[in-house]
């Protein structure tokens, strides 16, 4: 599986300087792949191939651009299988989650991408004059780990639906699915130049992206930190910067819902993709008279969690991604332990039986309070945060009171008291009920969790710039 190359202009080309890094197989803790590293030099082909093709792409026409997006659906359908098993072996991703929910989820935003591209107006008149829509220029993605494809597919579609060409980093600890998606694009006879792919790593390849001159937009995908570099490198060329970051996110239970229903599916909700997941519910906040209710009931859930191999379709979880990812786990799972919450289920340490692989043990918190370090940090891992509200005005202001901003839930049996809640949530978006994911509405943050948004049209107007033309009411 090593792919030491990059796409580039049409076409894989060989590094500008030899240097490898091995992919690992979380499950295994052992190496299966090799991919090149990057260099400013290989960005600087790629944004030259980049520029060059946007020049023609730019003014091709709507049909042109459905029939090219059309076609990378059909790609990625018919390899759906192949993107899913590099996802599960590069990342960890049990394979069942990985089939139908990290490769399906990325074939959807080809498809929205499509959808609002076959009807959208990209001019219109207004007052005296006319608003015309067009594509930004030379887009530089940057994407991460968990999400590989998902987070991949959520830029590149609506870039290349728009008139954009691109030059695409992902994540260096799981590129394999990409170099996947870039053999795709060129069975489908993407334009050369139009999409570029480089590997490499956030200090190398990644700052060339979000600094370089000829480079009009970055789209970043990943930590707040990380985040606010890219910001600070990008601001020299005041280019467009996309964000989505870190987050928090609150799952309010009311004490009119089921308890025990309602904490079960905030359990599992919490440990989607191991936990993994920046929108991940992993404080929930109950009524202080709930407490052992919740308790029992985290417990079951808790107890209905496979771990295993993820090659296996009935593992549910898999391992952290990395080495240092689960270390990082352990040290906020012993924080918990040591600041005085009450540990309801899991611990620190690997569970029994798997004695390989960066597994964590699925772990609950009780009695946290919204000072200690698990109630603040985003951990990134199987660990779920209980806390007790006497109040729901109390409840809102815990749920708020975080530097993120990228999602929140709230369960009741009444939908208006439900949606009475979620408006006082200051986050990019909130789930009522156990709402599942929709692929049109549009995905993003308040606050650290960063800025602009993704997902269904106001995704693909990111990728737009917006022109007055006057004089021309009549035309």
């Amino acid at each position: 599986m090593n792919s030491l190359q990059f796409y580039i202009d049409g076409a894989w080309r060989d590094p500008h300087t030899p240097l490898t890094l091995p992919v690992i197989n979380p499950a295994t803790e052992e190496a299966f792949a090799q991919v090149s590293l990057g260099s400013k030099q290989d960005v600087d082909r790629a944004v030259t191939a980049a520029r060059r093709a946007f020049a023609t792409y730019s003014v091709s026409s709507v049909d042109e651009r459905l029939s090219l997006l059309h076609r990378i659906i059909a790609g990625m359908k018919a390899r759906l299988p192949e993107l899913a098993r590099a996802m599960t072996l590069e990342m960890g991703a049990p394979i069942t989650f990985a089939t139908q929910r990290q490769a399906t989820i990325a074939l959807f935003h080809f498809e929205e991408a499509a959808r609002v591209l076959a009807t959208y107006r990209f001019e219109e008149k207004h007052g005296a004059g006319i608003i015309v829509r067009e594509p930004i220029g030379v887009c530089g993605l940057i994407t991460p780990w968990n999400w590989p494809l998902n987070q991949v597919a959520s830029k590149v579609a609506p870039a290349l639906a728009t008139g954009c060409t691109v030059v695409l980093k992902p994540s260096e600890i799981a590129p394999l699915s990409t170099l996947l998606v870039a053999d795709i694009m060129h069975e489908a006879g993407v334009p050369a130049g139009v999409f570029n792919l480089v590997n490499g790593d956030g200090p190398t390849v990644g700052e060339a992206i979000a600094s370089h001159p000829d480079i009009d937009m970055v789209s970043f995908t990943g930590s707040t930190g990380a985040g606010i570099r890219v910001a600070k490198l990008a601001a020299d060329t005041v280019k467009r910067v996309a964000q989505e970051l870190g987050g928090k996110s609150a799952n309010i239970i009311l004490a009119d819902a089921d308890i025990g229903r309602a904490v079960g599916e905030g359990v599992h909700a919490c440990y989607t993709n191991g936990g993994q997941n920046c929108q991940s519910p992993t404080r929930m906040l109950i009524p202080r008279a709930a407490r052992e209710i919740a308790f029992e009931a985290a417990r079951a859930a808790v107890e209905t969690i496979r771990l295993g191999d993820p090659l296996d379709p009935a593992t549910t979880m898999g391992p952290l991604v990395s080495q240092p990812q689960f270390d990082k786990v352990q040290e906020l799972i012993q924080s918990g332990i040591d600041e005085g919450a009450t540990l309801v289920a899991g611990g620190t340490g690997r569970p029994p039986g798997l004695n390989r692989g960066y597994y964590a043990r699925p772990t609950v918190f009780g009695d946290v309070t919204p000072r200690m370090r698990i109630a603040r940090e985003e951990i990134f891992g199987p660990v779920l945060s209980i806390m007790s509200y006497d109040s729901e005005d109390e409840a809102v202001e815990v749920a708020n009171d975080t530097p993120f901003g990228l999602a929140g839930f709230v369960q009741s049996d009444d939908v208006e008291r439900a949606r009475a809640i979620g408006r006082r949530i200051r986050a990019g978006r909130v789930y009522l009920n156990g709402a599942g994911f929709d692929r049109s509405l549009p995905f993003g943050g308040y606050k650290q969790s960063g800025n602009g948004r993704e997902f269904g049209v106001f995704g693909f107007e990111e990728y737009l710039e917006v022109k007055a033309m006057l004089g021309v009411a009549h035309a």
